[in-house]
């Protein structure tokens, strides 16, 4: 299912931490500030297996005429988000994993340290003060990014297929607020007051909300971006 008007279209990435990693890793994320882990259920016990502090949380959930449905509502009473939050549109089909990371990263540039001239720091730079259209225009034209997408996309253990009727969006807490972010909306979307450590366990609850709303689909997988404790 197309995620998007563009003819561009890349290969989606997997929901695999390792794969992602090596991604971030290389687009100038350290190794030693931060790292994607599997959630391996939402109940607490496993919450609590969760390296932290978490950062954000990535969601795979498959695309739905319940889950479209329920989009369209949204953007139709879309209000503009806080000035705070970093948030781009997806104009290039199947970018969804890749925009979720951005949306990560963009979101807590103040808790890590990006390499000095990488892509990310340049990226970052590059659009701070671009709206969410002009990010994803500034993105789509982005050579660097579509190779290292393509790598990353082609690292996994499943074939990569551009036919894929899943999509990742990504939670964060930005000024005191969890905020959905997904490059298909219209905005950032606030689901209320959160806090650094409590972002887990609230986002886990909006999940939930998710996939209750959607009990005969099972496709569905969370992924935290945790910081790496001094020393680890």
């Amino acid at each position: 299912m197309d995620e998007s008007p563009s003819a561009k279209r890349w290969l989606p990435l997997e929901a695999n931490p390792d794969v992602m990693n090596q991604f971030l890793w290389g687009l100038g994320l350290p190794e030693d500030e931060a790292e994607c882990c599997d959630v391996y259920g939402l109940d607490e016990e496993l919450l609590e297996m969760v390296p932290k502090p978490v950062l954000a949380v990535l969601f795979l959930y498959p695309i739905t005429a319940k889950s479209e449905e329920e989009r369209m509502l949204q953007d139709s009473v879309m209000k503009e988000p806080s000035g705070g939050v970093y948030f781009m549109k997806q104009t290039v089909g199947n970018a969804c994993g890749t925009i979720g990371l951005l949306h990560a990263v963009g979101n807590v540039t103040s808790e890590i340290k990006l390499m000095d001239g990488s892509f990310l720091d340049r990226f970052f730079k590059s659009t701070a003060t671009m709206d969410p259209l002009e990010r994803a225009a500034f993105l789509e034209k982005d050579k660097e990014m579509e190779v290292a997408h393509s790598v990353a996309a082609t690292a996994g253990e499943t074939e990569a297929s551009d036919n894929v009727d899943t999509h990742f969006i990504c939670f964060a807490c930005v000024d005191g607020q969890l905020y959905e972010l997904d490059g298909r909306k219209s905005g950032a979307i606030s689901h209320g007051p959160s806090s650094p450590s409590s972002l887990l366990q609230d986002t886990a609850k909006v999940i939930r909300g998710i996939i209750q709303k959607n009990p005969d689909s099972i496709n569905f997988n969370v992924i935290a971006i945790s910081k790496k404790s001094c020393g680890a």
